[in-house]
């Protein structure tokens, strides 16, 4: 008689914002589902959460707050009339309380599996075809099958490696080694400029090292409204941060425990001596050995699973959400909608994602948030438009925080006045973008924005204002007079 293996309506592989979203969402539905994650912490304990929450973006900005406090108490405190006599750091308890963080979080995420009845299996999980998922215990590297009506792949990406800067774990380090080092480096090299080397950056400097950026693109984040990453750089070098663009890495070896780092630009060729080097040149889909071959499971030549506008795989009942697939940007908030999208589809409800609102933040200090289309891009198609900016140094809410630094800019159509983009540089920037980001999916004019009352004193004045000023109508800002016909109302 042949062996009968467990059967789940849906078996979801990848416990990272993507998967644990769906099966949260799968389990609210009534299916009996399985979540399997091979991932642990230091301790070699199970932790939900993916890389997002144990190493990636809660990890970052959770470290960041303990640099931020760090960097006023050294730095701006005293304008506060506030004294400090003596007063250290201990980079040891500062990485354990961002691991406690952690745990605290990951426990309330398996709290929630346990109350929505969803079995969290401890494995490596790999698709044997569009029905079964085998898995291998960690410890044991036992083999069981696992039957599923629905398989979700939700695995997540991982740092990309550089051939010309192999990771040694020790002195040539990647974004994971760079949240959990016992001391602060005295010079600190980052290759790669983007949103990770960045808040890595903002991290090590506020704390004390001296931090040299180097960065293959002549262009610093050309993702970014071009406005705002010009004042980004300008903020950035300010603070202290070495940044240097069009700087291609050729190599980096360790040599009497330290590294040395050979890279070219415009000007030829330059040697680099740091005592730690960051990789942080991207990230990866990990889609090695997901399937097994013969699953046929259809991946482009970078790792990417194929999938349709559905996110349906090649084959049938198998879908691919979050860093996987080419859909959209690697952001955890974007991986966690299309795991709930992915569960209401296989009940039978299509609530498609608009992925033309989807914001996205750099958590460094200032922040960066964005959503909606940049004037560079609106210019280039041709679009007729209108530009609001407010500087958060005329805001009395910022004024009193001592956090001045930045804008915001509303991008509106000449015509209809809908709003296309809005892109923020400051302080709380990531909460500030939620109200664009709602404006936007209502279809919301820059009229309605500015009509709608904004508590004072607030940083979202700064919104409300930047929206009076597509009109010249600002109110904290000196403006163009507004000429009023005589007799109107």
């Amino acid at each position: 008689m042949p062996k009968k293996h467990p059967h789940y309506d849906v078996i979801i592989i990848g416990a990272g914002p993507a998967g644990y979203a769906s099966a949260i969402r799968c389990a609210q539905l009534g299916f009996k589902t399985a979540c399997i994650d091979s991932w642990r912490n230091k301790k070699g304990q199970s932790r939900l959460g993916g890389s997002h929450l144990n190493t990636g973006g809660i990890a970052s900005m959770t470290l960041l707050e303990s640099a931020k406090i760090y960097h006023q108490i050294s730095r701006d405190i005293a304008e506060h009339g506030i004294h400090v006599d003596a007063f250290s750091m201990d980079i040891p308890v500062m990485i354990q309380r961002k691991d406690k963080i952690i745990d605290d979080i990951s426990s309330k995420m398996a709290d929630l599996f346990e109350h929505h009845k969803i079995d969290h299996i401890q494995a490596k999980a790999q698709l044997l075809n569009a029905r079964q998922v085998e898995i291998t215990a960690l410890d044991t590297r036992t083999h069981s099958i696992l039957n599923g009506e629905y398989i979700i792949l939700a695995t997540g990406s991982s740092p990309v490696k550089l051939p010309c800067a192999r990771i040694d774990h020790e002195f040539i380090i990647d974004s994971v080694d760079a949240l959990n080092l016992d001391a602060v480096p005295k010079k600190l090299g980052i290759i790669g400029a983007g949103v990770v080397g960045l808040e890595l950056a903002n991290i090590w400097n506020r704390l004390g090292a001296e931090t040299i950026l180097l960065e293959a693109q002549e262009n610093f984040l050309s993702l970014l409204d071009q406005q705002i990453s010009l004042e980004a750089y300008r903020f950035y070098c300010q603070q202290g941060l070495d940044l240097r663009l069009g700087a291609r890495v050729v190599s980096a070896k360790k040599v009497n425990k330290k590294v040395i780092v050979n890279y070219q630009d415009q000007d030829g060729n330059h040697p680099l001596r740091v005592d730690k080097l960051i990789v942080a040149s991207g990230r990866k889909p990990n889609s090695e050995k997901l399937a097994a071959p013969e699953a046929d499971l259809l991946l482009d030549e970078n790792g990417y699973v194929h999938v349709d506008e559905n996110f349906r795989t090649n084959l049938p009942s198998v879908y691919a959400i979050g860093d996987l697939t080419l859909l959209g940007p690697m952001l955890a908030h974007k991986g966690m909608e299309e795991g709930v999208f992915v569960a209401e589809l296989i009940a039978g409800v299509h609530n498609p994602i608009n992925y033309n609102n989807l914001p996205s933040v750099i958590y460094t200090e200032p922040e960066i948030a964005w959503v909606g289309q940049t004037e560079q891009a609106l210019r280039a198609a041709g679009e007729t438009i209108k530009i609001g900016i407010f500087p958060l140094s005329a805001t009395v809410r910022a004024l009193a925080m001592g956090k001045t630094e930045g804008m915001i800019k509303i991008i509106a159509h000449a015509g209809n006045d809908k709003i296309l983009g809005v892109h923020i540089i400051g302080t709380q920037a990531s909460e500030l973008i939620a109200e664009a980001v709602l404006a936007m999916e209502f279809s919301a004019s820059s009229e309605d924005l500015a009509r709608t009352i904004h508590a004072r004193p607030t940083l979202s004045e700064a919104v409300h204002d930047a929206a009076l000023a597509l009109k010249q109508k600002a109110l904290h800002l000196p403006a163009k007079p507004i000429i009023v016909p005589h007799g109107s109302h």
